[in-house]
């Protein structure tokens, strides 16, 4: 029962802690190949590719198969239409195993978009995407980076329940600035 109380707590705090994406808007973002799922097919996913098609909106995670995450993951997939419209590629990154994600590609992301293993953390690190109370998973952090590779949105909430609509506006917002 103690250990039970003292995980309630842990998740509370987890919770209420404010956190903060340090990769700022205006930042080029760092470039990453991957290896990724879609629908449980293994590829390399080339952040520098997908630039090429249009904008990308690049969402940490911290586990796969966690009801946060999971949520997260049934939200991007339902708005996958709304993304495709405004020319955007969505992935998801978090420490995860390539085996684990092929399986999460499927059933939680309903193989609408892909999800990327950092399993030594390095695209978490180079975006600051890391849980501070534990590093080895990646902090819930939403970005949204420009064809030309400028970070024009981000958003870190533990909470996925904004990311989703934060990212769409922040693409729409983009969209009517550029648009001709």
């Amino acid at each position: 029962m103690k250990r039970f109380i003292f995980v309630l707590t842990l998740i509370g705090t987890l919770f209420a802690l404010p956190a903060f994406a340090s990769l700022n808007v205006g930042t080029k973002a760092p470039l990453f190949t991957a290896e990724a799922s879609l629908g449980g097919k293994v590829y390399n996913f080339s952040l520098a590719d997908a630039l090429k098609k249009g904008p990308v909106v690049l969402y940490f995670y911290p586990a796969a198969f966690t009801k946060g995450c999971t949520i997260e993951a049934h939200d991007f997939a339902a708005a996958m239409g709304q993304y495709h419209a405004l020319g955007a590629t969505v992935i998801g990154v978090s420490h995860d195993n390539i085996a684990i994600l092929k399986k999460f590609s499927v059933s939680e992301c309903r193989s609408k978009f892909p999800v990327a293993a950092d399993t030594n953390q390095k695209i978490m690190r180079s975006y600051d995407a890391v849980l501070p109370q534990h590093n080895q998973y990646a902090n819930r952090t939403s970005y949204v980076i420009a064809p030309d590779g400028t970070i024009i949105y981000t958003y870190t909430n533990l909470n996925p329940d904004q990311h989703v609509a934060n990212t769409l506006t922040a693409l729409r917002n983009w969209e009517s600035q550029h648009k001709k």
